[in-house]
């Protein structure tokens, strides 16, 4: 061979990598850089066996056909990130939409699973695409003092979710020892559960999934149980799938419905889970192939997801809608009051209750330190042992959550003050998990040519500013209801007009505003990095 023939070979060479790189920027300066925190170290990641590898077949750029084995493998991420669907809070959303509204709500419980599915899919795509997680990706995106703030919004968002669940939980085990154990005692066996789940983790990632496939299907089997016992009128079932129906009366279980589906941490935490395969960034047709397997298993695990919430909603829409429980109806008394409704049998209804709420609690604590780790690890880039941040983001919940359980451990009513806080105080974080999401997954420098398109773009920013008006909608309302005082008002005020100006510069570095609207923003809302 000539040395001109070797040159235009190793030039060609040298432009193939030099494509491969751009694709995945972040990917390939994360991988090269030991001292970034990471997800999921090499060791720990599965690799993906090509069952339909034909030698001498080494077109990078094409996808390959589906493969039943291949989904099966990359089945488990999307059954952990629905968790976040399931967990306590969103229990009580559904026992008191369908105890208030019955099954009219039915139809906006489907389309917000389905919203709740299309974030979902951005954020895996985000991680599939880059190699690193949405709270990486802020790190090196955003200034310093603006991925503070989102780390100190995230961190907020995970302890108010964990305190609903571990709560959930404690609630559970005291339903199953018939009140022998209190609310705190729950709470600290619930964290100690934890850890011994997180430590299947060094067994291999497979081994975690299998554990949380377990409890889903013990929700599963005890909500369809708790369905096929109370017998719901398949007519309005029907009916309040297809019919969208709204009323005054349903407006604020409407919200909650809504805004129980999307979970900040549940974004970031997605991001992240998906990395736990092992994927070639440098073969456009391996990236792809695992966005589609993915998207088949998160669409999946969220229609599970929509199941057992409908099994829960149409239980109390049947046996409380129209009665006078209705509205007292909450999370620490829905096992008593479905004892006094449905009483025994073969198995009580309250055990079968308090078996699916202890599965939802248990679950969502684990996939919430799991997400603890993600944001912290990703914003911060701290470099910790598993056991030591686990240790450092259960302790961001479990000990204000003690303090919970002690306080107002014979309290109903103030549990259900508090869930209300927990629930707006979640609100308020949403628009920082979806807003740095969409601009991640709309950035061509980042994402490369797995970028969304502009009609994706649009759909996906309409979604997302349908969910923060909704949510918004529930901060006004809470906020018109206990604001008191002029002291007070002023505060709430004050901190109502920096959490609006740190919206409009999220937004405004998004590329989503007119460039016209972004130049007469303040000096102070700098569009560069720091």
């Amino acid at each position: 061979m000539s040395s001109s023939e070797s040159r235009e070979d190793e030039s060609k060479e040298e432009e193939k990598d030099n494509e491969a790189n751009k694709l995945l920027q972040h990917q390939s300066s994360s991988s090269s850089d030991n001292e970034e925190e990471v997800a999921y170290e090499s060791g720990d990641k599965i690799t993906i066996v090509d069952f339909d590898y034909v030698e001498g077949d080494e077109d990078s750029t094409v996808t390959p056909p589906f493969s039943w084995k291949k989904l099966w493998m990359f089945t488990g991420p999307g059954f952990l990130m629905s968790i976040a669907f399931l967990d306590p809070g969103n229990l009580e959303g559904d026992l008191q939409a369908g105890a208030i509204a019955g099954y009219s709500l039915l139809w906006l419980l489907m389309w917000a699973t389905g919203m709740g599915l299309l974030i979902q899919l951005l954020s895996a795509r985000v991680g599939v695409a880059t190699g690193r997680n949405l709270a990486e990706l802020c790190r090196d995106e955003y200034p310093n003092w603006a991925r503070y703030v989102l780390w100190f919004m995230a961190e907020l968002a995970l302890i108010g979710a964990d305190i609903q669940e571990v709560i959930g939980s404690a609630i559970a085990i005291q339903i199953l020892s018939r009140g022998v154990l209190p609310l705190w005692a729950g709470v600290l066996i619930t964290a100690s559960d934890c850890f011994f789940f997180l430590f299947l983790e060094n067994y291999g990632v497979r081994k975690l999934e299998a554990a949380f496939a377990v409890l889903i299907a013990i929700m599963g089997l005890s909500f369809a149980w708790m369905f096929g016992d109370t017998k719901p009128n398949g007519k309005e079932l029907l009916m309040g799938i297809l019919l969208p129906r709204l009323c005054s009366k349903t407006i604020r279980q409407a919200v909650g419905v809504v805004g129980c589906v999307i979970m900040p941490h549940n974004v970031f935490l997605h991001s992240a889970l998906v990395q736990s395969r092992k994927i070639d960034p440098h073969k456009k047709g391996r990236v792809q192939e695992a966005i589609n397997y993915y998207s088949i298993e998160s669409s999946v695990a969220l229609f599970v997801s929509f199941m057992i919430n409908l099994f829960v909603t149409t239980v109390f829409a049947k046996g409380f809608y129209g009665t006078k429980q209705a509205k007292s109806i909450g999370l620490v008394n829905a096992g008593q009051y479905l004892e006094e409704k449905y009483g025994g049998g073969l198995v009580p209804i309250l055990y079968i209750w308090g078996i699916g709420l202890l599965a939802a609690g248990q679950s969502s604590t684990i996939t919430g330190t799991y997400a603890g780790q993600f944001i912290m690890g990703g914003f911060l880039n701290l470099r910790l042992k598993k056991w030591l941040r686990a240790l450092i983001t259960r302790s961001f919940a479990i000990v204000p959550t003690i303090i919970v359980a002690i306080v107002f451990n014979t309290s109903e009513s103030s549990l259900d003050i508090l869930n209300e806080w927990l629930n707006v105080l979640q609100s308020m974080q949403i628009p920082f998990a979806l807003i740095p999401l969409l601009t991640m997954v709309s950035n061509e420098q980042i994402m490369g040519t797995f970028r969304i398109g502009p009609v994706l773009e649009r759909v996906a920013w309409t979604v997302a500013a349908l969910i923060m008006v909704i949510n918004g909608f529930l901060l006004f309302d809470f906020v018109l209801s206990e604001v008191k005082g002029l002291l007070f008002g002023f505060i709430v005020s004050s901190c109502t007009a920096a959490y609006v100006a740190f919206i409009i510069y999220l937004v405004s570095r998004s590329g989503a505003l007119p460039s016209a609207w972004v130049n007469r923003l303040p000096n102070g809302f700098s569009l560069t990095k720091n």
